[in-house]
């Protein structure tokens, strides 16, 4: 049996910067056709075969596709059979009510028998419609061990990792992605993986995304710079694996998760050209633009990526995040203020503390403010940031985000019933005391 693996595991990672860019990559010489996409015979003699994100006809601007130039075409595999979802859920979400009632989790605890990344998949909430293509799903995911001759895509959205605890080796298709918490990868739809620890355990979020690509917010009047910046976005080179055996592909598709036996390491692409492929970024060089006079910007200046929807500027999913900055702002109320908002609001917390709450909100846990539900700091936070010396202020060591959509965003059975659910999480606000004097 020949077995040929360029998907090392020791050495550095190498990869492409470029946030859409169209690249261009190949793990031996000469793999890539020259002038022909799809030619007679590819070098190497292997197969052509185009993955595509969008559909063939979108506006050349937001067209996501990618040539893979590979082993053996995707179709090879035996017939996909049902697999228990265990904890996994997708739209609709309509098995429990959805009330307005604020709701905040505690971290879900890492698993003491042996789990994998696709094993410890629980979903927490989510909305829309995985085939209308509208809508997002929130995952957590907990680890201990490596995804062993196993592989996963899902069919339904592209995942949006947020890891908070212990890194990932994500070997894909078109290469392999190393993430640790602080920064985020994003798998698109399709694209087939494996999940390996570099640490004993893992924990993290993830967005699943049935809607538009994630794509770069516009800057507006803020111009050519700030924010995420293209540039700092990472794309894997080619690399690939060629083994035979057996193997498992894990599928998506329909909410469902589905099993198909494999004789072979899906992984097999040489070089492959396009803009459709997995990426990273380091949450560190997000550029935050915040007020230098009065008042705050509104959250939305810290959108790092968006997926928008058929309403301009109302986002079907906007991930945000709250990294560590300076705060200057004069005669004004620091943490966030008391608000209700049109979006619904899934947030976590990846490490440090929130500076809107005082304790409660913690490392791997998440709350869930929806649509028109108030919420704000609590009693203590508010008491404090009410009589600070308003001197420049130096919020470090945290780093929160949100993944904000339009739609309502419904919790599963499992997150209302869980043990980690905080049922006196209303309690934060009840100390909030009554200073109205009628007197300026």
């Amino acid at each position: 049996m020949n077995s040929f693996i360029s998907m090392k595991n020791d050495g550095p990672i190498r990869y492409q910067s470029g946030f859409g860019a169209e690249m261009a990559t190949e793990a031996l010489p000469g793999a890539l056709p020259q002038g022909r996409n799809s030619p007679q015979k590819a070098p190497y003699g292997l197969y052509a075969e185009q993955l595509s994100g969008t559909a063939f006809t979108a506006p050349r601007h937001l067209n996501r596709r990618s040539w893979l130039y590979r082993v053996r075409p995707s179709a090879m595999h035996r017939e996909f059979l049902p697999l228990d979802c265990g904890l996994l859920r997708s739209a609709p979400f309509d098995a429990a009510k959805v009330s307005p009632n604020q709701l905040r989790w505690s971290p879900t605890p890492i698993p003491a028998a042996p789990t994998d990344f696709i094993e410890g998949l629980t979903t927490v909430a989510g909305n829309g419609d995985a085939g209308m293509q509208a809508g997002i799903a929130i995952h957590i995911y907990v680890a201990n061990r490596s995804m062993e001759d196993r592989f996963f895509y899902n069919a339904d959205g592209e995942m949006l990792l947020v890891p908070q605890q212990g890194r990932l080796r994500i070997r894909t298709e078109l290469g392999v992605l190393e993430v640790r918490p602080g920064e985020l990868a994003v798998l698109p739809r399709g694209v087939r993986f494996c999940v390996e620890l570099v640490d004993t355990t893992a924990r993290g979020y993830i967005c699943e995304n049935y809607g538009a690509c994630l794509r770069l917010p516009e800057l507006g009047p803020i111009g050519a710079n700030g924010l995420a910046n293209p540039r700092d976005f990472l794309t894997p080179v080619a690399a690939f694996e060629e083994r035979e055996g057996r193997f498992e592909l894990v599928a998506k598709f329909g909410g469902q998760l589905w099993l198909a036996e494999i004789d072979h390491s899906p992984l097999d692409v040489v070089a492959w050209h396009g803009n459709y492929a997995p990426y990273k970024y380091d949450l560190a060089l997000f550029n935050a633009i915040n007020t230098v006079s009065y008042d705050h910007p509104d959250p939305s200046i810290f959108t790092v990526l968006t997926s928008p929807s058929d309403t301009a500027g109302t986002a079907n999913v906007d991930f945000v995040i709250f990294p560590p900055r300076w705060m200057v702002a004069e005669d004004t109320f620091r943490p966030p203020w008391f608000h209700r908002n049109l979006m619904s609001e899934y947030m976590g917390l990846i490490h440090g503390k929130y500076d809107a709450k005082a304790e409660g909100f913690l490392p791997g846990g998440a709350s869930l403010h929806n649509c028109m539900s108030g919420h704000g700091p609590d009693a203590a936070t508010f008491e404090r940031a009410s009589q600070a010396t308003l001197t420049p202020q130096r919020i470090d060591n945290t780093l929160a985000f949100m993944f904000e959509s339009r739609y309502t965003i419904r919790p599963t059975p499992y997150a209302l019933s869980s043990p980690e659910l905080q049922r006196n999480y209303l309690e934060c606000w009840q100390g909030l005391k009554k200073n109205f004097t009628g007197q300026r």
